[in-house]
């Protein structure tokens, strides 16, 4: 099993000479406890609350669990003890060094909550997403994605090329790690034993459930619609429970980072937009599984073909984000006359219109709609259609055509 190197891991070494705390969310089996393992010396403890022993003793008696245990210390799976914050925040407050506690959590929304109120100031927060293509497949240092012409030749230089055929490959076997790294062979049961403990340690922790099949179910409806703007209510129709429970069921899934919603840009000038968000999953891999798609060349050629390729050109524009610490303003266009543009990045003050297209020779047509950000009150930048072409190309001075493979 090879260790893949992650794009994140310069932040974290630089971040760890400046806070006392770092903390890394993200889904579960990301990698996050590799990667840190990957970097720490053996000066520092390692600790996981996934030992019952272990978690007694942090929620029962924190500032014992922190005397017990020497620093610099790693403790993995923090989410289950909230109460050691406080104690953290303490020994920050009496000059702790920087790097002396590095935390790892799955509930990245609850572990963010409990670090703005406990740790403000005093810890860095990192979020970290399943593998990119970059990652698995490329090589050098990543940046986040940007339409700078400069930027975008230096991508060439760094990812690895792909036709058609590879990209749906790359979207069928997904981004976690223990695939991709070779640690497991078989694709269906990795995910399926996945979905289980997803569902027996993340989710019912947050709800209860009567009928956990039924919430196996939730997730393949959702996963149906993966990449659509987001309708609840054919999905609560289609596993037969009520809309509030999906509401409910939805926010787990989202807090747990298995989905993410993009917004619909509107602004005091753009009166006619949509209010309605788009759903995707980060990890493509899973909704290829749970949609029952067989091969790579099957999907390419299946009904879901379209949305679970801006599925993947989504998620991976975000991961180039979060992989360097960065937030991405991102969003999507929308009126009520169903003119829609994929993908709005702000920018630099600026706003970046792309749309994701199948095709290898997109026609200028596919730009029209970005005009329409024209009214808003940021000003409009260079703009792009993300494709199968196979090289930068250019369809004008203002807009170009990029290579899916370059994101």
């Amino acid at each position: 099993m090879a260790y893949i190197k992650r794009d994140i891991e310069d932040k974290i070494i630089s971040l760890s000479k400046e806070y006392s705390c770092i903390l890394i969310t993200g889904p579960r089996q990301v990698g996050k406890t590799t990667v840190l393992r990957q970097l720490m010396d053996d000066n520092r403890e390692y600790v996981t609350l996934d030992d019952m022993d272990e978690r007694s003793l942090a929620k029962r008696d924190p500032a014992m669990f922190l005397q017990i245990h020497s620093t610099p210390i790693m403790i993995d799976e923090v989410q289950y003890a909230p109460e050691l914050f406080s104690y953290i925040k303490m020994e920050t407050d009496k000059g702790a060094e920087p790097g002396t506690y590095w935390l790892t959590g799955s509930q990245a929304f609850k572990l963010m909550k409990l670090a703005q109120e406990s740790l403000a100031g005093r810890v860095a927060i990192l979020h970290m997403s399943s593998l990119s293509q970059h990652e698995i497949y490329g090589s050098g240092n990543c940046t986040p994605f940007s339409l700078e012409l400069g930027a975008l030749k230096a991508r060439e230089k760094t990812n690895a090329p792909a036709d058609i055929a590879e990209i749906y490959d790359r979207i069928w076997k997904g981004s976690m790690p223990g695939l991709a790294s070779g640690k497991f062979s078989d694709r269906d049961v990795f995910y399926s034993s996945y979905l289980q403990t997803y569902i027996d340690r993340d989710v019912k922790e947050q709800v209860q459930l009567a009928d956990p099949l039924l919430f196996r179910d939730f997730v393949r409806a959702a996963a149906c619609r993966a990449g659509q703007m987001l309708n609840v209510h054919d999905i609560a129709q289609d596993v037969g429970v009520s809309d509030d429970t999906a509401k409910r069921w939805l926010q787990v899934l989202e807090k747990s980072d298995v989905i993410f919603f993009l917004r619909p840009y509107s602004n005091n000038l753009l009166k006619r937009t949509v209010k309605t968000p788009k759903m995707y999953f980060f990890d493509t891999g899973l909704v290829a599984y749970l949609t029952r798609y067989s091969s790579p060349e099957i999907l390419a050629n299946g009904a879901i073909n379209g949305a679970i390729l801006e599925n993947f050109v989504v998620s991976e524009l975000l991961k180039s984000y979060h992989n360097n610490a960065k937030e991405c303003l991102l969003w999507y266009y929308r009126d009520s006359n169903s003119n829609e543009i994929d993908m709005v990045i702000e920018s630099d003050g600026m706003l970046h219109p792309l749309e994701i297209k199948r095709s290898v020779n997109p026609g200028s047509e596919l730009i029209s709609a970005f005009n329409l950000l024209d009214k808003a009150s940021v000003p409009r930048g260079n703009g792009a259609i993300l494709c199968m072409r196979p090289k930068l190309s250019a369809i004008n001075s203002e807009n170009y055509i990029v290579p899916i493979w370059m994101i």
